[in-house]
């Protein structure tokens, strides 16, 4: 388990090196501070808005789960959508344990008597 998170801390400092590399090769005029780390891991070095943190740990509206992250590299958690997704998955898992759990018409109970 420590070895697993250790590869995780190691990945996020490359990932984190690899934004500062890519905007620091950019001319000057050129650098956004923010962008994709190899088109897929997000990277923001802005100072964060209320907009920006809104968008993405509060967006309701929205049904995308992990958002690019307001500072820094990765992704951020919506919690409303991820709240909301969660309560579907216990609410499957609960109805289906309710159906496993019914009688069968009582084939089952005079079966095991």
């Amino acid at each position: 388990m420590r070895d697993l998170l250790n590869l995780i801390r190691t990945l996020v400092w490359v990932t984190f090196f690899a934004a500062l590399y890519q905007e620091l090769r950019k001319p000057e005029a050129e650098r956004t501070w923010h962008g994709k780390v190899a088109g897929v891991v997000p990277y923001d070095f802005r100072v964060p808005t209320v907009e920006r943190l809104r968008a993405a740990y509060w967006d309701p509206a929205s049904d995308v789960v992990f958002t690019d992250r307001v500072f820094g590299v990765g992704w951020a958690v919506n919690l409303p959508v991820a709240a909301r997704k969660l309560a579907e998955l216990v609410d499957q898992y609960a109805d289906a344990s309710r159906r496993l759990r019914a009688p069968h018409g009582g084939a089952s109970e005079r079966g095991s008597r």
